[in-house]
Order: structure tokens, then sequence, then C-alpha cells
């Protein structure tokens, strides 16, 4: 008979079996951290300027072919912005050819109606708009340009009247989350099918401003339930817009779902070729493999970067016995990382983890933030400096 003594591992704890590896159905392309913006949340890594060669456009249809193959099924163009890259309309065409549905996640800045006409030809499927803020002077400033605000209404105008769904993305944090009903207004008025208010998620450039950008918990309450009165509003009178109010994880006791778990459906390609898991893991101290060296089918099935954390058997404690690491897969691992020091701890946000106390300092932080907008670091210092004074 085994033994039961109490030095030996606890044989009533069951891990669950290693699941199978799904398919890859997310492709995010992020075809350049070029942007003409300095958003002080932009969640591309801190030294952006300083990675490696941009794929061609060979190499990104190559990329879009095999994951086409493996079954990736929905594919995003995003950056930087990605409208900076003059092969766009091509990347979409050859997109198009291969099935994809496909999405421009873009800040509108460089946008015009014959590209968005091109695009549309080229069998583009989905625009989604980015906005900075409902006021003007607050929307420049972040975005570091005097026509910002100006060109993202002019197009986004543009997008509805040539036959898109009309999708807007407002990133809130403490210094427009107050005007959540403004903002929300202001997409009515743009007769948006579907809006976005996702409150900042920490990383990148976002993390670096943490304590000038992360709402209190009594900002969000209210943000909240401000949307929510829309919704049944709006759902009342039969108007098509939705909204989607995405809250910071920093007020949750249990951590999310990250990318529904590690190399479970999500696969992001970076400007230089970089393989990754979720857009955030690139700081993580985990090499990961490039497209320039291996194919897709090897980097989602057998890359030590994909395989890291999937499944549980990575888990230490108190994951690897918590029931609910099949609902949150233990949370994020950048966040483990940038919070720990170590990806393989629990998740922070989540209250079992030892390390929880940096989550509590940081909403006492947000509660005591005196920080300024101007105050806050931006990709482009002397830009933002420009802008603020005028």
């Amino acid at each position: 008979m085994r033994s039961t003594g109490s030095n030996l591992p606890d044989s009533s704890v069951q891990v669950p079996p290693k699941p199978e590896i799904g398919l890859p159905l997310w492709l995010l392309a992020e075809l350049t951290y070029r942007c003409p913006l300095q958003c002080p949340y932009c969640s591309n890594p801190l030294d952006f300027a300083e990675q490696g060669k941009e794929l061609s456009t060979e190499q990104w249809i190559k990329v879009f072919r095999e994951a086409r193959e493996m079954g990736a099924a929905q594919l995003g163009f995003s950056g930087g912005e990605p409208l900076v890259r003059q092969d766009l309309a091509e990347l979409i065409a050859e997109a198009r050819k291969l099935g994809f549905y496909t999405n421009l996640i873009t800040s509108g800045i460089g946008l015009t109606e014959q590209k968005i006409s091109d695009f549309k030809k080229a069998g583009l499927d989905h625009i989604q708009i980015s906005f900075q803020a409902s006021d003007e002077q607050v929307n420049n400033l972040l975005a570091g340009s005097k026509k910002a605000f100006a060109q993202k209404l002019e197009m986004a105008r543009a997008v509805k009247a040539h036959g898109y769904p009309m999708v807007l993305n407002f990133v809130t944090h403490r210094h427009n989350i107050d005007k959540i009903d403004r903002i929300i207004e202001l997409c009515i008025a743009l007769e948006a099918d579907f809006v976005e208010l996702a409150t900042c998620q920490f990383y990148g450039w976002a993390q670096l401003n943490r304590v000038g950008l992360l709402p209190t918990k009594e900002q969000l309450v209210r943000a909240e339930r401000i949307t929510n009165e829309y919704r049944a509003k709006l759902e009342a009178e039969g108007h098509p817009c939705k909204l989607i109010f995405v809250t910071p994880d920093y007020y949750e006791e249990r951590p999310k779902a990250c990318m529904n778990g590690w190399g479970s459906i999500f696969l992001t390609v970076t400007p230089d070729g970089t393989a990754l898991p979720c857009h955030g893991a690139r700081q993580m101290p985990v090499q990961f493999p490039n497209v320039r060296d291996h194919s897709m089918q090897h980097i989602w099935y057998d890359s030590f970067g994909f395989n890291r954390f999937r499944g549980y058997d990575w888990m230490p404690e108190p994951c690897r016995s918590c029931d609910e690491k099949e609902k949150d897969f233990g949370g994020c691992r950048c966040q483990a990382f940038m919070l720990t020091g170590d990806a393989s701890n629990a998740d922070p946000v989540c209250s079992k983890s030892e390390h929880h106390g940096v989550i509590l300092k940081a909403r006492e932080e947000a509660e005591h933030a005196t920080q300024t907008i101007e105050q806050l670091a931006f990709r482009n210092e002397r830009n933002s400096r420009l802008i603020a004074k005028s």
C-alpha cells in the first residue's frame, strides 16, 4: 500500500490533465510600432524604437497563409498605427483571399476617404477607431496632435458612410472617466454600433504611468452605473448601439482568465516577427520564437515560449490546488512578472496570492494620486509639451 505519511504530497489534490492544444483562432498582426500619436497608456514596449526591422509584405503574407492553414479565422491589423504601412491594402486583400475575417484597429490618424474605399474594395470587414476623450482639448493633449479629434470625428463618420460597422474604442482612466456620460453621448451622436469603454490595462506605458491613470474605486463604480443606465435606456428604445464596459482587474479579488489561457486561442506577431501568446508577453524573460526562423505550426505547437504556461503543470501553490484554476488559469502571466518579478507566481490580483498587497497598495495610491495629464510620461515627450502649452 502507498504510504500516506505527512511528508509526502497529498494524493487527494488532483491536477487536471493538461488540456489539448486548441487552434490559434485569433491572429493579431502588429504591423508596426510606429505611430504619430503619443498616448501615455500605450501598451507597446517602452523600447519600441529599438526593436528589430519590420517584416516585409511577403513575410507577412507567409504568416497569414500558415496561420490560416492551421485554422486561424480572425485577423486583426494593429500597431502602433497600422496605417503607417504603405502595403496595408495589399495585406488586407491577401487576407481576404485566404478567407480571414479582417479587422483594422486604428487611431484614425492617416485615414482618408480614399483609403477607406480602397480597404473596402480589398475586402476589409471591420474598422475600429479609438478616441482619447470626448473633449477636444483633452483628446488632442493625450494624442499629441492639435488636429487629432477633428480627424477622428471626420473619419468615424466616413467609416459609417462606407457601410462598415461603427466600432469605437475609448480608453478610460482617471482623467476622463468622470465624463463617461459625454463619451457615450458622443458615440450615440456618431451612430456607433459597438462601443468599448475600456479602462486602462496596465502594461507598457500604462504601467509606467499607473499612478497617474488608475481610477479610484468610486470613479469606476459611478462610471459603470452610468453606463448601465445608458445601456438600459438604449435597449428600451431599440437603439442598436451596444456598450461594453471593461474595468481594470486591480479592483477584483480574482484574476481574469487572460487570453482564455496561455497559448489557447490567441497568437500575436510583432513588427519584427516575434510570435507571442499575448501582446504584452515580450517583456517577459522567456525566449519566444520568430516567424523568420520557424513555421507557425512549430511556433504554436512545439516552441518553448508557447508551451511555457500552457495547462496546469507549471503552477505553484496556491494556484496548483485551487478549485478555480480551470476558470482563470492562474491569471495574467505578464502581470505576475511585472508586479512580483516571477511570471510563475499567482497573479497578485488574486486575494489568495501572497503578493496581493501590491494591488492593495495600488488602490490606495489611486485614492491619493495628484498627477495631472501633463505630468504623465508620453511616447513623444517634446510633442506633448508643445501641445500642452498651446
